[in-house]
């Protein structure tokens, strides 16, 4: 069994009138899917893990560390949102090495961890193009491939790609778990289409009220759903 890279112990956040608890193991090189209903905290769940919300009590560790207080910057984790946060006046490149450092002050070596990390989203040749001139897919790509070069362990995606169609979705989906085997990255991918997920072999959280209300692996959750308020959500 793997080690742990990201544990919670009893870590909770209070939003209006919800209080959200949270304990969790995740093991390192694993693949997560959180699904859930709209509001029942899986976005916070993410933001917890990755600094963006601060807890109000519990213990937040990631690879042996205590990182419950530390900001975003500091903790080895890498999140993409639905929005792709591109930079329209420069090219892919440079969105991409914007990863790196945040003036593009770039060594050789960098310019080609930049290449390396388009060629693995199917995206060479890419490099001087501007994002207008991109697909929403593939801008959605040069957003993972500047996730790729940042180099930290563990990938967060919140719902990264529902303003993708179906297909381009498990599309993605695909390419960010074949990232993860060549990688040994931890990745944690919440969205509202478990279905699409269906031919990936990996470990799934149903997250309600600020709870997560079961664990299990994907497949189990889409044949024999353990709650009938999941087989209600799932349809």
């Amino acid at each position: 069994m793997a080690d742990p890279i990201i544990e919670l112990d009893r870590v909770t956040f209070r939003y209006e009138a919800m209080t959200m608890v949270f304990d969790l193991v995740v093991e390192q090189g694993s693949l997560v899917v959180i699904f859930g209903p709209s509001g029942a905290g899986k976005t916070t769940l993410l933001n917890l893990i990755a600094g963006f919300d601060r807890p109000t009590g519990g213990t937040i560790r990631i690879a042996g560390r205590d990182v419950t207080s530390q900001p975003p910057a500091d903790r080895p984790v890498t999140t993409l949102f639905q929005e792709h946060n591109l930079f329209a006046h420069l090219t892919v490149a440079q969105n991409v090495g914007l990863g790196i450092h945040p003036g593009l002050r770039l060594s050789r070596d960098d310019l080609g961890r930049v290449s390396q990390a388009l060629g693995l989203v199917g995206l060479a040749g890419f490099e001087h193009r501007l994002p207008r001139q991109l697909s929403g897919g593939e801008r959605q790509r040069v957003a993972l491939a500047r996730s790729i070069v940042r180099d930290r362990p563990v990938l967060l995606l919140d719902e990264p790609f529902a303003a993708l169609g179906p297909a381009h979705r498990r599309e993605m989906i695909g390419l960010v778990t074949d990232l993860r085997e060549r990688r040994g990255l931890t990745v944690l991918l919440v969205t509202h289409q478990l279905e699409e997920a269906r031919d990936l072999s990996g470990r799934a959280l149903f997250v309600e009220g600020g709870r997560i209300l079961a664990d299990g692996t994907i497949r189990d959750f889409l044949t024999n759903p353990p709650f009938p308020e999941i087989a209600d959500y799932l349809g």
